[in-house]
């Protein structure tokens, strides 16, 4: 295709207006001035395009010249992906750095992954097979973590004719392909991948399987699947960030991409300081060997805030497409929305609720359709998934807002922060009376058959607790605490110890800061044990206050302390101190 040239016409902000581009088309990068500004095209009317610039573009004036590269917006995939930090749309933030200092330069030309670093190919592949889009070659073995796996790319298939063992770049060939029609091919590391389309897959399953998180309020009441999707809106400090970082470093999946997306840059700074000395409590490496930072920081481009979201999804289809369950963070989508607001008002389109644009729901299911558990390209008939949990920031904490309505009719987990609880230094401040998980239904068998059937059946006596709890509120306000009776003052302790001992978790305590299914089912025994028994008591006409005030309840409350890894024996002498101490109250 020959070059398309034009000159520009206007500029506003980041959006720059160039005539001469009729042989463009929709979503080309093109470079724009002799400062080369990478921007894409995102409107076209006759010869005249509209481009967003992924920088800053002052300076800018008519006349200069804008030429399309007459590809989309792309991602380079291939090994030297992991523990890396990108902008929104792929520049390493190291290399700029070296390049143009603290603050990011204009115009910084850089490749996405290190086309010099040679890596150790393995092949898995036999010369003779038969080879189809998806199958692996062989793999590069990117740290202790990772086994990145070589992947016949989309368009590529034949008998494998040549395969070679040793170092090599991510250009160099690492195999020959003789495809269908005779031809040859090389097969090299590096695959491009335009963004703003999911990469293919066989088949779409119904996910049914928990993403454990070792949050207790998450894992017991809102649990989501591997490759589910779900939203976390809440007020200015209601942790919302601290709740994404929570499932960055723990949640069970075994790639993180996290894309920090118009937030501060001191969160992202704490990331940054932060993921290589947490240790994953299953490997005992450091987080960051199995992490992807995306940083878009608030005082970034807006315009590259609208293609981090993009990247970020793009970079985690290609880990799922290896096998691997993938947990995508995006932190937050309304600040995503706003930058499509600031474009949209620009481009003068006709104006939305609250001034977003009339396609806001369209874009937000976009990226959220793009998560799932599905089976990938290839022979093998594995499976991967992508699970994607968006942070929405309402302004003033406002749920009506239609950033958070439009999330809200595709996701599947509403997991409500509330500033009463945070104000009330509840953390994390999930409402447990707003939230909801659609999945918890269909993971019932996974939880009967991997963690015991008591877990389902205690579950939901949690729920009604503290259901009931809210209820008995209202009469405790109007009329006090003494106008219940014994029960009703029972179920009130009981669902006390819930809140304050077991969905109040300390995200920054050695131990309490995660909790597997394991600890989290032997706490709510003891917690469901202690309810029997003193319902029990009651029944026998043993004063309530004698049962709340039982020394053993302490010990409940504690037992979120227990060390999982040398302490679990404690739990049985728990539950044994609260048989006892009933059984001499009831004499």
């Amino acid at each position: 295709m020959s070059e398309v040239k034009g000159k520009v016409i206007k500029v506003s902000g980041p959006l720059i207006v160039a005539g001469g581009m009729s042989d463009c088309k929709m979503f080309d990068v093109v470079k724009v001035a002799s400062s080369h500004l990478i921007g894409e095209v995102i409107e076209l009317r006759g010869d005249k395009a509209s481009i967003q610039v992924y920088e800053e573009t002052g300076g800018i004036g008519p006349g200069e010249e804008v030429v399309s590269t007459g590809a989309p917006l792309s991602v380079e995939l291939g090994p030297g992906l992991i523990e890396s930090m990108f902008d929104g749309i792929q520049r390493p933030l190291n290399k700029m750095r070296e390049k143009g200092g603290d603050r990011i330069a204009r115009g910084v030309e850089v490749t996405a992954l290190d086309h010099d670093k040679k890596w150790k190919f393995n092949p898995t592949a036999k010369v003779g097979d038969r080879l189809e889009p998806g199958d692996e070659v062989g793999y590069v073995q990117e740290n202790v973590l990772v086994r990145h796996s070589i992947m016949i790319p989309v368009g590529t298939a034949g008998e494998l004719t040549e395969v070679y063992d040793g170092e090599y770049t991510i250009d160099e060939p690492i195999a020959k392909i003789r495809t269908d029609s005779g031809e040859i091919k090389d097969v090299i590391m590096l695959q491009r991948c335009a963004v703003r389309k999911g990469r293919p897959y066989k088949e779409k399953l119904s996910p049914s399987m928990p993403l454990v998180t070792g949050q207790r309020v998450i894992d017991t009441l809102f649990p989501i699947t591997k490759g589910g999707v779900a939203a976390v809106p809440g007020p200015f400090g209601s942790g919302k960030t601290v709740v994404q970082h929570q499932l960055a470093k723990w949640a069970d999946a075994e790639i993180i991409v996290y894309v920090g997306c118009g937030e501060r840059g001191n969160e992202m700074t704490d990331v940054l300081n932060e993921f290589p000395e947490l240790v994953d409590p299953k490997t005992g490496e450091p987080l960051m060997k199995r992490t992807i930072l995306i940083a878009n920081t608030s005082d970034m481009p807006v315009a590259a805030r609208e293609a981090s979201i993009y990247t970020g999804i793009t970079i985690a289809e290609y880990f799922r497409d290896m096998g691997y369950n993938v947990a995508i963070m995006a932190d937050s989508t309304s600040r995503w929305a706003e930058a499509l607001r600031e474009m949209s008002g620009r481009l003068e389109e006709m104006p939305g609720e609250e001034g977003y644009p009339a396609y806001l729901s369209s874009r937000l299911a976009e990226f959220y359709e793009r998560a799932g558990l599905v089976k990938v390209l290839g022979q093998t008939g594995k499976t991967g998934s992508v699970t994607a949990i968006g942070a929405v920031s309402p302004p003033g904490g406002d749920l009506s807002e239609p950033v958070s309505q439009a999330t809200l009719r595709i996701v599947k987990v509403f997991w409500g922060l509330s500033a009463s609880l945070a104000y009330k230094r509840h953390f994390p401040a999930i409402d447990w009376l707003q939230s909801y998980s659609l999945y918890a239904g269909r993971m019932e068998e996974w939880y009967d058959q991997n963690i015991g059937s008591e877990w389902n059946p205690l579950r939901k006596r949690v729920m009604a607790i503290l259901q009931e709890e809210a209820g008995l509120d209202e009469i405790v306000r109007l009329v006090g605490m003494d106008a219940l009776g014994a029960k009703d003052r029972l179920t009130m302790e009981v669902a006390k110890t819930i809140r304050e001992d077991y969905l109040h978790q300390n995200a920054f305590h050695e131990i309490d800061t995660y909790a597997s299914l394991n600890k989290q089912l032997r706490m709510l025994k003891l917690i469901n044990t202690f309810y029997n028994l003193g319902l029990a008591a009651l029944r026998e006409n043993v004063d309530i206050e004698d049962i709340v005030e039982l020394p053993v309840r302490e010990k409940i409350g504690r037992a979120k302390y227990i060390d999982e890894k040398t302490e679990m024996d404690k739990f049985d002498e728990i539950e044994a101190e609260i048989k006892s101490e009933f059984k001499a109250l009831i004499g």
